[in-house]
């Protein structure tokens, strides 16, 4: 009986218990270089664009579904949630998307991105416009 006793009392007195142990480290920080030089022609003016609707700042509809990869455009709102809280960056990939793909460029030479927000209580209209030179990659060396 004595033996239950102080059984049930080591159980009662101890508790979950988690270590800790710490590691310094430092991130891993990689640079990548290449000595590549693109030979680009540069041609006419071309342009596109995309806009979205968003209800509640989170549930767009009514926007494209092709957008240009690969390039950070950035938005006016931030976030992440694959562009839910950020409906400007995406609509300006669609814009810039609609340009390269119009036009058969491979880049677009300087863009410049004009952005229109309608904004109303719960709902909200962008638009994005962007406009730049037409450049075809001619040879990488």
């Amino acid at each position: 009986m004595k033996f239950a006793a102080l059984s049930v009392a080591i159980a009662l007195s101890g508790g979950c218990v988690s270590y800790n142990a710490s590691q310094p480290s430092s991130p891993i920080d990689s640079v990548v270089k290449a000595d590549l030089k693109a030979d680009v022609a540069v041609g006419e003016t071309i342009t596109g664009q995309s806009s979205v609707n968003v209800l509640f700042g989170i549930f767009k509809f009514g926007g494209d579904s092709e957008f240009a990869d690969g390039v950070e455009y950035g938005g006016s709102t931030g976030g992440g949630l694959g562009g839910a809280l950020d409906p400007v960056s995406a609509v300006k990939s669609a814009a810039a998307y609609k340009a390269v793909k119009s036009s058969g460029a491979d880049l677009i030479i300087a863009p410049r991105y004009e952005v229109s927000e309608q904004s109303y209580v719960v709902f909200k209209k962008v638009s994005v416009t962007v406009k730049g030179n037409k450049g075809n990659i001619r040879s990488i060396r």
